[in-house]
């Protein structure tokens, strides 16, 4: 576990909403979200890529519903998928309906572009019925005109008139007496979304779902990513993620948790340590590293993990890890807790260290039963 875990970080109160049956808010475990990225049109892609998220370690999973044979496609997903599944709904109030009658277990929308009073009534009375949330879901693109003509003006921060517009939206499911909401405010921009997200805090009981909208690239977003959550973390303001990347969903599941780790909020998962390599690594460090990951992200043992380029500073660096190794010519050691326990050859390091997770991991579980997810 992080010794540093909630150093300066108390989340902000709020109100707690089910998406089936993971818990949001009031306390909850910040949960990680991703979007397929397949055809919705096509259960059995879309059914495989949920599947390959729930193997990510995913809470929730969301669908883009175009269209009508969208949403009917919906109840073959909803029906197998390992995971509660959330419709993303623009425009047509009819599609949130067949959603829900689908099957859904949330929808993200904003009330605001679906249609006039009596529709947006009506999906709210069906939500309501089922005990389906409804995510308002602000961009930084698609606020009002009335509050962009203000924004191009010079007269109101974008920040605060994205604050505004989910404010504009949260009235019209409280007037229907709805309160089952959870709210973004996402921008490509780093300061932007965290400006936004700080205006709307003390405004709304309700959670937030963070994140930076269209970030990038698998490795220029999770930098951006890791850049506005890690802030949004600090603050309190993320009751649930979903990290954007130009990438497969599972990597943006992947990327999610190990921000949520930095931060000590999933103590039950590993945590790797690896050092970057400099002029005394005499190993295959890298590929060492590598393959010691695979095993850690295919088992997920509650362990920390450390795996450093040479014996100077390795087992004091790592000193914290339950078990690691530390590089030399052509060989290695094996320690665990900063004290050597073996010296391997190189050939041997990466199984000698996968062998002694297995067998930690097995002891722990042996005498306090399984580890919590």
């Amino acid at each position: 576990m992080n010794e540093n875990a909630g150093i300066g970080m108390k989340r902000r109160a709020t109100k707690q909403i089910f998406v089936g049956q993971v818990a949001i808010g009031g306390g909850a475990p910040i949960s990680v979200q991703s979007m397929t990225k397949t055809d919705t049109r096509d259960p059995q892609a879309t059914l495989a890529q949920i599947e390959a998220c729930a193997g990510a370690k995913c809470d929730l999973i969301r669908c883009a519903v175009p269209d009508a044979a969208a949403a009917q496609a919906l109840r073959e997903i909803c029906a197998a998928s390992p995971l509660p599944v959330i419709a993303d709904i623009h425009f047509d109030h009819r599609l949130a309906l067949a959603s829900i009658e689908a099957g859904v277990a949330g929808l993200r929308l904003n009330p605001g572009n679906i249609g006039g009073r009596e529709k947006v009534e009506a999906v709210v009375a069906a939500a309501r019925e089922r005990a389906i949330p409804i995510r308002i879901g602000v961009n930084s693109g698609s606020i009002s005109a009335k509050l962009r003509a203000r924004v191009d003006a010079g007269e109101l921060p974008l920040a605060d008139a994205m604050a505004e517009s989910a404010l504009e939206h949260v009235r019209i499911l409280e007037d229907c007496q709805f309160d089952l909401i959870k709210i973004s405010l996402k921008a490509s921009d780093v300061l932007t979304t965290i400006a936004a997200y700080r205006a709307l805090a003390p405004r709304v009981p309700y959670p937030f779902h963070a994140g930076i909208t269209e970030a990038g690239t698998a490795r220029a977003g999770t930098v951006k990513s890791a850049a506005g959550l890690g802030v949004l973390l600090m603050e309190g303001l993320a009751d649930t993620l979903r990290v954007s990347l130009t990438a497969s969903p599972e990597e943006e599941v992947f990327v999610g948790r190990e921000i949520l780790k930095s931060f000590g909020y999933l103590t039950s998962s590993y945590r790797l340590i690896s050092c970057p390599r400099c002029g005394r690594t005499e190993i295959d460090l890298e590929r060492i590293a590598a393959n010691v990951e695979k095993h850690l992200i295919e088992h997920d043992p509650p362990l920390t993990v450390a795996v450093m380029g040479c014996v100077v500073n390795g087992p004091g660096e790592a000193r914290h890890a339950d078990v690691g190794i530390a590089g030399g010519k052509g060989r290695g050691v094996l320690y665990r807790k900063g004290r050597i326990v073996r010296e391997c050859k190189e050939q041997e390091l990466t199984q000698a260290l996968i062998d002694e997770i297995d067998q930690l991991c097995g002891a722990r579980k042996t005498s306090s039963g399984p580890s919590p997810r």
